[in-house]
């Protein structure tokens, strides 16, 4: 059955000489595979619509295990991304968060609003940083991974949840910071920043300025968090790192 779809490529896979295996995110139908023929043709039609973080419709054919992608319109070609180093790096490592965290054929209309509402602003120019954080705690809710930053992990009161524990999963209260030796302690205001990234929608946050040390105070959280409970290994943080150290 062939079915028009509205969709973002995660990634590709070569696949014989002149095709690809190409993974989407839909709106429809949530993460899917398929073959695109020719794909790797120069002049095929398919090759511009498969590139990496296309924002497309595609005519998808199910098939018993991998569909197949009949046809494909660029709906935005989020070029500024693929055209920019660093971009490039903070989309793909997006990309294959989504790709490693979603389960496939389970659609979810919001989480693939905030994907393609984050690689927009990050092709726009906007704070790549702080873009892929938020989209991190969208996609570890999606996943069921998400810390709990709404009241304390442990005894469950809402008030001074200042400390944030990886051991714990989420915010601890001072009264219960003792559990945890390595907690690191935020103050209100970043406290309160990490619940309006888990809820919010990103097209009302994105924008947001926050103070390098901040910055980089939740990036640490969030890598020792993703390390403890993510499960898979991630090879564009590799090239994340890479571009820390030269800021």
């Amino acid at each position: 059955m062939l079915e028009k779809v509205e969709g973002i490529v995660l990634r590709t896979q070569d696949y014989g000489e002149t095709h690809k295996i190409v993974t989407l995110y839909t709106k429809e139908k949530g993460k899917i595979g398929g073959i695109a023929r020719g794909a790797k043709k120069p002049k095929s039609r398919m090759a511009a619509v498969t590139q990496p973080f296309i924002h497309g419709l595609f005519l998808y054919q199910t098939g018993a295990n991998l569909g197949t992608l009949q046809q494909g319109e660029v709906l935005s070609p989020l070029r500024k991304i693929r055209e920019d180093i660093i971009k490039t790096g903070f989309a793909s490592y997006i990309a294959e968060l989504t790709d490693k965290l979603v389960d496939e054929k389970q659609p979810d209309s919001f989480l693939f609003n905030q994907l393609l509402k984050t690689l927009e602003w990050i092709a726009e120019g906007k704070d790549a940083e702080v873009l892929t954080i938020i989209y991190e705690l969208k996609i570890y809710k999606k996943a069921g991974i998400a810390p709990i930053l709404d009241q304390c992990a442990v005894c469950r009161q809402k008030e001074n949840a200042y400390f944030f524990s990886v051991a714990e999963g989420g915010l601890i209260c001072s009264s219960c910071k003792w559990k945890d030796g390595q907690a690191i302690e935020l103050n209100e205001k970043l406290s309160r920043l990490l619940y309006l990234f888990l809820e919010i929608d990103v097209e009302r946050i994105g924008n947001i300025s926050i103070k390098e040390e901040n910055k980089e105070l939740l990036k640490q959280i969030m890598e020792l968090y993703y390390n403890q409970y993510g499960g898979f290994f991630l090879k564009t943080k590799k090239f994340l790192k890479q571009i820390d150290l030269f800021k």
